[in-house]
């Protein structure tokens, strides 16, 4: 049975949460990190890095121009709220504007909606209490994201190709990585974030089969790194 399913198949039923799902854009210095941390998170159901805040055409990271190194993520927003994933963002990187790289790795902050743009001002406010200083995040409504090349996507999972290899069966292509939540937390958990139990507790909670569910966690506890 494992043999025939991809990860397509068995996050199938968690597609319901894709229906109900917001997006969060944001920039918080290199993406690599930023997208494991939020990768590790319950709620989060995807996440990918790429290129906002510009307006060069088609960005990469060879050449961004005036864009700035972005996390996307979707998230359910009864699992993890807007104002939880802002504390996270603000509370994980130095919301400054200096741009000794240009405009690379500033804080950045794109809302999707008035009540995330009402949200921010909130929040904003009761984190600059707790900072204890003025946060200077550019903020400003979404315009466009450019995905990032395949090889940034869940980076630090991808530091351990014996485990790629293991993957295979799930991730016939690379590019399944990319909107897969079990990948996220496996690139969240490869950088520190959680832990192998906690991890497997989370799966066994997902909205899918229970058939699914037990073989992604008989997959994370069998994995070798």
């Amino acid at each position: 049975m494992e043999q025939q399913l991809t990860i397509r198949d068995l996050e199938k039923e968690m597609g319901d949460s894709q229906r109900t799902a917001e997006t969060a854009t944001f920039g918080m210095g290199c993406f690599w990190g930023p997208e494991a941390r939020f990768g590790s998170l319950p709620g989060v159901l995807r996440t990918r890095v790429g290129f906002s805040g510009g307006t060069t055409p088609n960005p990469a990271y060879r050449n961004m121009g005036d864009h700035t190194e972005t996390v996307q993520i979707d998230f359910d927003p009864e699992l993890i709220p807007f104002e939880e994933v802002l504390k996270q963002f603000w509370r994980n990187h130095y919301p400054n504007r200096d741009e000794y790289k240009g405009r690379q790795y500033i804080s950045l902050l794109r809302f999707h909606s008035d009540a995330q743009a009402e949200a921010i001002e909130r929040v904003k406010k009761e984190m600059e209490a707790e900072l204890g200083e003025e946060i200077e995040t550019e903020i400003a409504s979404y315009t466009q994201f450019a995905l990032a090349e395949e090889r940034h996507q869940k980076y630090y999972l991808k530091r351990y190709p014996k485990a790629l290899e293991q993957l295979e069966i799930f991730y016939p292509n690379p590019d399944l990585l990319i909107d897969s939540t079990f990948a996220a937390r496996l690139n969240g958990f490869v950088k520190g974030f959680g832990t192998r139990e906690s991890l497997k507790q989370e799966i066994m909670g997902w909205n899918t089969k229970k058939a699914n569910r037990q073989i992604l966690a008989d997959k994370l506890l069998k994995l070798k790194w």
